[in-house]
């Protein structure tokens, strides 16, 4: 047996002459590994051990014949792959038939010539390589089509292949689920019958995609307002790709190809996004955004008939005090009662929004009239007004509401809006609670509210404003015990700009709190400058519902008072009924607070509100404020005169003292001194001073 070489190919040649051996070996051996042997069970030895890529099996040995050592070596599994070449030197038809049976690739010849055997092995091998080539290039066909399928299955789109009849060739499982149709259900019929498209916005048949790409031999898409319908009435928002299908030199058509994905959810989704964007997240109404889209588009449909697109837009009075007071859960739940009633109230054509916080708007579309808007508008006030309960808890709103109406008062929606906002205000600085349609006269004062609003945020932030003192006297005795302290606002061009103007604005921009603040510490500050002259004077300040209801007010006043040394017993708060309206619990526990501290607690404007008696009732109080209207009217007046008499019977039985404002004739003030009545104030006396005016009008009382 020779040696191996380091040849790559391996041949094993088996002859019972050494010299035919020597000749092979000669002839291959500066090419290939060459094993020889002349025993059929050495060689079945080597062979089992080398795995041989080609194998010379001489035919006639003594032995084992070489017929029979091949089948013994084809028994040998890693020899599955050899080639056989018999080396005979016979020319017998029946033996190569024989060995061409048994799986023979060739004839070597004796005797044998050495570049006849080199160049036949070397064919072999070719072969070999050639087939090996093959095997490779099938296998990684295979695997990529095994792969493609792999992925066609897995992917979250549909695929669908035709051939070029449109006939049903493959089917993923995700088109399965959405058709409706089994692989085994789908195959071989006609695309039409299993993919089921329709335009999604008017539900009409959708040409078929896949027949114009493969005719126009292009690609497709379809990506918006397409819908499939499944075999079992499911339907789908789908995106689609059509495309032809060509052979492998991509010349000839050999089918098509659709692929669609389902984007029902996506198409859902943003659906929701949509209507996020334009609509109130609390109540679903409409929004500002979408309000004014809708209202642009009836304005333009409007200029073709004769009839009137109005606005109504209103807010809830003291709601910010309501939702302070019972908080924001409660509040939120208010809001929701108010755009059910006003669902109730309005008819289909009503566009209902709410713009932000407790404000809506009410579009009214073909209005044939002013008085048929005005009657809608009623109808609205009185149904929000009923009283409603709201987890477990009654309560009853009332309504300030502005109208503009197109055409007649602006042909812009943005001015409808911005007029419709101006009447409202007007019905906010006239008491609330009513409604008042656009006039011109309205946008002049829009603007002066602008202009005062911009004014007050500049006097605050420069801590400028200007308070001016009004003496309080004792009737019985005629001497000053007090002063009130009134805050006033100074223009641009120095002039005095009046309470009424001003303080509305204060309050509807929020400011109010801050404008609260400003005046109890200049009003304490005044106080204490008088302590250092060794002048005593009590000061009475006004106190704004929302700075009442604020969190942690009683602190506010107890630091206030520390701060500037200021003795409790010389600040009087003056308070609203608006101020206790909505919480009476938490107005108690804070009246109760203030008085621990020693200061004193008025009730102001005694007798303007409907509930007055039940609050004398339920508060604490240490003076009544008496309403300069009944003081006006109780010399001319003698059902004034007798409301008066009365609630200085019950002051008087309650252990309150009267404090009468507004005095401006001797008449009134000697009634009022006949019914005894404590303290009073008005221009009778004097009108609102600044302290340095007040103190130079009354030496005697300040010292200077």
């Amino acid at each position: 047996m020779s040696s191996i070489n380091n040849s790559d190919a391996l041949i094993l040649a088996v002859d019972d002459e050494e010299i035919q051996l020597e000749v092979i070996k000669s002839a291959l051996h500066t090419h290939y590994q060459v094993l020889t042997s002349t025993s059929p069970q050495q060689a079945l030895v080597l062979a089992e051990k080398h795995t041989p890529d080609i194998v010379l099996l001489d035919i006639d040995m003594p032995d084992i014949n070489g017929f029979d050592l091949c089948k013994l070596l084809q028994k040998i599994p890693t020899l599955l792959s050899a080639s056989f070449v018999f080396i005979t030197s016979h020319h017998d038809p029946e033996l190569e038939a024989k060995a061409l049976e048994l799986g023979a690739v060739d004839f070597i010849t004796k005797p044998i010539h050495a570049n006849v055997c080199l160049m036949r092995i070397k064919n072999q091998m070719v072969i070999r390589q050639q087939a090996e080539s093959v095997k490779s290039a099938l296998h990684q066909t295979h695997a990529e089509k095994t792969q493609l399928k792999a992925i066609l299955r897995s992917i979250d789109d549909g695929v669908i292949a035709t051939d070029t009849s449109k006939k049903v060739t493959f089917i993923n499982p995700v088109a399965q689920r959405l058709t409706g149709f089994l692989a085994s259900e789908a195959t071989g019929k006609a695309i039409t019958d299993i993919l089921k498209l329709n335009y999604s916005e008017n539900k009409s048949t959708l040409l078929d995609p896949l027949d114009i790409a493969m005719s126009q031999k292009r690609v497709i898409t379809m990506s918006l307002d397409v819908e499939l319908w499944g075999r079992k009435g499911k339907r789908y928002q789908i995106e689609l790709t059509a495309s032809p299908l060509f052979d492998i030199e991509n010349i000839n058509l050999i089918g098509g190809v659709l692929t669609f994905q389902n984007i029902s959810d996506m198409v859902s989704m943003a659906n929701q996004m949509t209507h996020l964007v334009n609509h109130d997240h609390l109540t679903g109404l409409p929004n500002r955004v979408c309000l004014n889209s809708r209202l642009k588009h009836e304005i333009s449909r409007a200029r073709h008939t004769n009839h009137l697109v109005a606005v109504l837009m209103f807010d809830i009075d003291n709601f910010k005090y309501l939702n302070d007071t019972i908080g924001h859960e409660k509040g939120d739940e208010v809001i929701r009662s108010v755009a059910k009633r006003l669902q109730m109230v309005c008819d289909d054509s009503a566009v209902i929004s709410r713009i932000g916080g407790d404000e809506f708007v009410v579009l009214l579309i073909d209005c044939a009239s002013h008085d048929q808007i005005d009657k809608i508008a009623t109808k609205i006030s009185r149904e929000v007004s009923k009283p409603f309960s709201v987890l477990e808890e009654r309560y009853r709103l009332t309504l300030s509401m502005g109208i503009s109406i197109y055409p007649t008062d602006s042909l812009s929606a943005d001015d409808l809006i911005r007029h419709a906002d101006a009447a409202m205000f007007k019905v906010k600085s006239e008491g609330r609670n009513g409604h008042v349609f656009y006039d011109e006269t309205l946008t002049d004062e829009l603007k002066e509210r602008v202009n005062i609003e911009k004014l007050l945020h500049q006097r605050l932030d420069e801590n400028a404003l200007i308070i001016h003192y009004q003496p309080k006297y004792s009737l019985t005795s005629g001497n000053i015990v007090g002063v009130e302290a009134l805050v006033r606002l100074i223009g641009y061009e120095g002039q005095l700009i009046p309470p009424d103007k001003f303080i509305s604005v204060a309050e509807k921009s929020n400011l109010i709190r801050l404008l609260g603040e400003q005046v109890l510490v200049k009003s304490c500050l005044q106080v204490k400058k008088w302590l250092e002259s060794d002048v005593v004077m009590r000061v009475a300040i006004n106190i704004g519902a929302s700075q009442f209801n604020a969190p942690g007010f009683a602190d506010l006043i107890a630091r206030t008072l520390q701060e500037y040394k200021v003795p409790p017993h010389l600040l009087e708060l003056e308070i609203t009924e608006s101020a206790l309206i909505q919480n009476v619990v938490n107005a108690n526990k804070t009246i109760l607070a203030l008085q621990s501290l020693g200061v004193t607690i008025a009730l102001d404007d005694f007798g303007t509100g409907y509930s007055s008696l039940s609050y004398l009732r339920s508060f604490n109080f240490d003076l009544l404020k008496i309403d300069k209207a009944f003081i006006r009217d109780i010399c001319g007046n003698k059902q004034a005169f007798s409301i008066l008499t009365a609630i200085k019977t019950m002051a008087k039985s309650l252990n309150l003292r009267l404090v009468c404002e507004g005095i401006e004739t001797m008449q009134q003030q000697k009634m009022l001194e006949a019914l005894k009545c404590e303290q009073g104030q008005g221009y009778l006396f004097c009108r609102p001073l600044p302290s340095e005016e007040l103190e130079a009008k009354f030496p005697e009382v300040f010292g200077s």
